[in-house]
């Protein structure tokens, strides 16, 4: 059921729990995030998510046009008709889904994203790290620490090393819950993700890249050799550099890359 509080803090609309709303209300964070950004007036930006329009905003008095992207179709239907046309291009669409290659060179994304869906859409999106200068993200803070850990931690997963193989990552600033309505039940945290370039690792074979480290991180307990005996014999980890016995969390995003361009030169018989 929706309270007064929640009604009146979101704007009169009824948060949508399959959509994972959570409405960002604090004034300060959001003066740090915009800030954050240092946006010039021609940058080509993309809002994700964009809400009740609480980035959208300020991000429109810094910059001449605004991309957004919003599945919600009242919340959509809402914001083409605050904002003219040739100032905000938006779509009605799943961002799951979306051509983001679509949006022109040197994107900048930014978003509050939902927490039951931001991994996914943060492997979506890394997907066009060509394209894209930098992704600008609040997340639950878990999230974040598993985006940014170093290996031999317990947030160190597949998801740190999948997106640290294309962006280096930064933690910006915690968000607390409180900054939210209708309040969430964690924390989140601001995050900046920007693309490798000409330092991201070369792999000969992505998508085994991508096989090695989900089978590694499958069951975190198992050692390498029984992990990912599917895929590599104990004879090819041992030619690789990797200790059979070792496990996936103690190898760090070059070891993964090494494995697998050693794999894709001699596949398992």
């Amino acid at each position: 059921m929706r309270t007064a509080e929640q009604g009146a803090s979101a704007g009169g609309h009824l948060p949508r729990r399959r959509f994972g709303q959570h409405f960002l209300v604090d004034r300060h964070t959001i003066e740090r995030i915009v800030a954050a950004l240092d946006l010039r007036p021609d940058d080509n930006v993309l809002e994700i998510g964009p809400g009740l329009g609480a980035l959208t905003g300020p991000l429109l008095e810094r910059v001449r046009r605004l991309t957004v992207i919003e599945i919600d179709r009242d919340l959509a239907a809402r914001m083409a008709a605050e904002h003219p046309a040739e100032r905000l291009m938006l779509y009605n669409a799943d961002a799951l889904d979306f051509d983001f290659g679509s949006l022109g060179p040197d994107l900048r994304v930014i978003g509050n994203l939902p927490y039951n869906i931001s991994s996914p859409l943060l492997f979506h999106l890394a997907q066009y790290d060509a394209v894209v200068r930098d992704i600008t993200v609040m997340l639950q803070k878990e999230v974040v620490e598993r985006m940014a850990a170093a290996p031999a931690t317990a947030e160190y997963g597949r998801l740190s090393v999948m997106l640290q193989a294309r962006f280096r990552i930064e933690r910006l600033f915690r968000v607390s819950a409180g900054a939210f309505r209708p309040t969430p039940k964690v924390d989140s945290a601001v995050a900046r993700l920007t693309p490798l370039r000409d330092a991201r690792p070369s792999l000969a074979d992505e998508a085994l890249f991508a096989r090695i480290v989900t089978a590694a991180f499958g069951q975190r307990r198992k050692t390498l050799r029984n992990a990912l005996k599917a895929l590599a014999s104990e004879a090819d980890l041992e030619r690789a550099g990797v200790s059979p016995g070792a496990r996936g969390e103690t190898l760090s995003v070059a070891d993964f890359v090494r494995l697998a361009n050693a794999l894709t030169k001699e596949p398992v018989r």
